[in-house]
Parts: structure tokens; sequence; C-alpha cells
């Protein structure tokens, strides 16, 4: 019989290298379906859809807010501004349910510059200890209208540098309307790397200027013991008609029935004769 190489040639030899098989391929693999965008990466979304959680989120302890914030609570990394057209509208007891979250978790909560000092007997009435509280103020210790146009530029590195030092659960500043123009932007770049929310409470008048916040929203009193939330921005669609939230009471049952009883139409004036 031939040999090659002292080996004898068999039919299969003489062929060669047996072939693989052949893999039958459905019209699905040469053509996969595209991957949806909003899958690539956690933090894409479309432009009608609310973005998903990608990071620490807290819930702020009302429901009907959480379904609309983007991962169902406050969010972490990222500024989120409250316009209010004055202080004391309901702001603290719209924060106070995410704040006590955090300190039952041993976090600190900063507030700085806030318009008056924290009411302990008050603050305890929301399940929150003044005692975990750290206030930062300004050097310049202005207050009223002086206030308002002060950069408050100290205020603002202390702001810029507790985010900075992964140490705080959440900070609540109360910024003034004049602010140098990087600001908010310096602000959202540190807020990338605490992970907490970060609450900016400003006057409702700045709602038309751009933000650097990716979380905007407006405040306003409904009602005794009654919020109105208007998202003015978020990583999502508008929505087209503000919430009604209600707040932790603060008034006495009497006080509140006279704030909700109807009143009676003034009485027109009465016209004197001419003399």
């Amino acid at each position: 019989m031939p040999t090659r190489r002292g080996l004898p040639l068999s039919a299969a030899g003489c062929a060669g290298p047996r072939p693989a098989p052949l893999i039958q391929q459905t019209p699905e693999d040469l053509h996969p379906a595209p991957q949806a965008l909003e899958n690539l990466h956690p933090a894409l979304w479309r432009a009608h859809q609310v973005a998903r959680p990608h990071d620490v989120v807290v819930p702020s302890g009302h429901a009907v807010l959480d379904a609309q914030l983007p991962g169902g609570g406050w969010p972490a990394r990222v500024l989120t501004e409250l316009l209010l057209p004055h202080a004391g509208v309901g702001e603290l007891r719209l924060l106070a349910p995410a704040l006590a979250a955090l300190q039952r978790q041993q976090r600190a909560v900063m507030w700085f510059d806030p318009p008056a000092a924290p009411c302990a007997w008050a603050l305890g009435a929301l399940g929150l200890d003044a005692r975990q509280f750290v206030v930062v103020r300004s050097r310049s210790g202005a207050r009223g209208r002086a206030r308002e146009r002060l950069p408050a530029a100290d205020v603002l590195w202390a702001l810029e540098q507790a985010l900075k030092s992964g140490h705080l659960g959440a900070a609540l500043a109360w910024l003034p309307a004049r602010l140098p123009a990087d600001a908010l932007r310096r602000l959202q770049l540190a807020a990338q790397g605490h992970d907490g929310p970060v609450f900016l409470l400003r006057d409702a008048q700045q709602r038309a200027r751009p933000s650097a916040a990716p979380l905007r929203l407006l405040l306003a009193s409904a009602g005794p013991d009654q919020l109105r939330v208007t998202l003015l921005k978020r990583r999502g669609p508008p929505l087209a008609q503000p919430l009604t939230l209600a707040l932790a009471p603060v008034l006495a049952a009497p006080t509140l029935a006279r704030a909700l009883a109807p009143r009676e139409p003034a009485a027109p004036p009465r016209v004197g004769a001419a003399v």
C-alpha cells in the first residue's frame, strides 16, 4: 500500500483534514435586532421617558412625588434646586422625611447660610435631631436685602469643599440671587462625587434663568399644610400639572378648622346720602 512518510494512505487521508460541520444560521443571527439605546448605558434615556435610576436615591417620603422623580426619590450626585416665593413655604417639611432617614444612618446634614437659626423644637416635631446638623454661616453675616445682593463666595467655597469631602449625608444651601457665572456649574461638578442629595434653595424669580441643576422644582403654598410642587426640569418629559402634597401638620386643630372654614363674602360698602 502506498505510504506517505511511513503512514498508510487511506481514503480519508487522501482527502485531507475533515471539514468542520456547517452551522445553520437563522435570519435573526444574520441580522440581529438592534439593542434599545437606553440599554446601552444606564445614564441614557429618551425624551419621552423618565430617567432610570443609575445611582443612589433617597425616597422623599411622598409617594406622589417619588412617582415623578427620576429613580423614585431625591437623586444623589446631582443638584436639586428648590425655588421658593419666600422662606417658610413648607420646604423643610418637604425635605424632613429624607433628612430624617439620613440621620438614622448616622450621616451628617449641613446647612449653608439658612435665613434663620434652626429651631430645635420645630425640627424635633418633624423627626429631626438638631444636634446632628452642622450650620455654616457666611462671614459677612448680612441679612435682608443686603443678603440677596452678596455673592457669598465663602459659602460657595465651603459647600464645594464639603461635597468633595465624601463625608456628608445631605446639604442644604440658601443661595442669593446674585451668583458668579460658573458657580452652579462648579457645584454640579462637585456634587458628582457626593453620595447624597444636594438641595439649593433660591428665590422663585430665578425660574426663568438657566441652571446647571438637573432637577428643579418650584414650590408654593396650596393651603394649610399643603404644598404645590411644579417640576420645572427633570431628566424626563415635562409634567403637565403641578403636584399637591400633604405636609406634616403644624397648625393646632382649632386654628386649622378656622383656616379651612369657608369665608363669607364681604358686604358691599354703604353709600351715604349726598348732603
